[in-house]
């Protein structure tokens, strides 16, 4: 009786270690850990014509990016022309869906200049995970999702596949200086 049960015990145990170490296997091989040959966000901006400017000091207690892992949070940024001046005004009444739109594309020229600063190339963006677009809109104003558009439009133009992200777009009563869009996002890396 003690053989079967000792029989039984190790049999057990190495199935039990032939099982994770089958799961490891499959788990390591399903994580990409390098940046896959013709993949240039880089480039993209190039062909675009995109140029990407220099990040201003947080006017509050804040920071532009927070990297946990291969993670990492971008803070909520607004709309500025080439002047650096913010686009202001609320969507149905002082912005319509295509200013909204195009003040919803600076948002992402801003935040890939960020992405930039905290990476030094952006072909180390395995994904786009997660965008939060924030509309500054009169509450009889429902196109939120065609104005952050425009951000979601410039990530898959410049990341393609890896753009595609889920997103939430919604109205606000108001926004910092009365900015017409405000937009964070979460990005997955390569590990180094």
């Amino acid at each position: 009786m003690r053989y079967l049960l000792f029989t039984l015990l190790i049999t057990l145990v190495f199935s039990c270690s032939s099982n994770e170490a089958k799961k490891d296997t499959s788990t390591s091989k399903s994580v990409q850990q390098h940046i896959p040959e013709g993949y240039n966000p880089e480039q993209k901006l190039n062909n675009l014509g995109i140029k990407l400017h220099g990040l201003s000091i947080p006017k509050a207690n804040y920071v532009h990016a927070v990297r946990t892992g291969n993670l990492i949070f971008l803070a909520g940024k607004g709309p500025s022309n080439e002047k650096g001046e913010s686009i202001t005004g609320k969507l149905g009444k002082d912005l319509g869906i295509e200013e909204g739109y195009a003040a919803s594309r600076l948002v992402g020229v801003r935040q890939l200049s960020v992405l930039k600063a905290e990476l030094g190339n952006l072909n180390m963006v395995k994904r786009i995970v997660k965008v939060k677009g924030m509309v500054n809109a009169i509450p009889e104003f429902t196109d939120h999702p065609k104005v952050i558009n425009g951000y979601s439009d410039l990530m898959v133009e410049v990341f393609g596949e890896r753009g595609k992200h889920a997103r939430a777009a919604v109205g606000m009563g108001s926004l910092p200086g009365n900015i017409a869009v405000e937009i964070e996002m979460i990005i997955e890396v390569f590990e180094d």
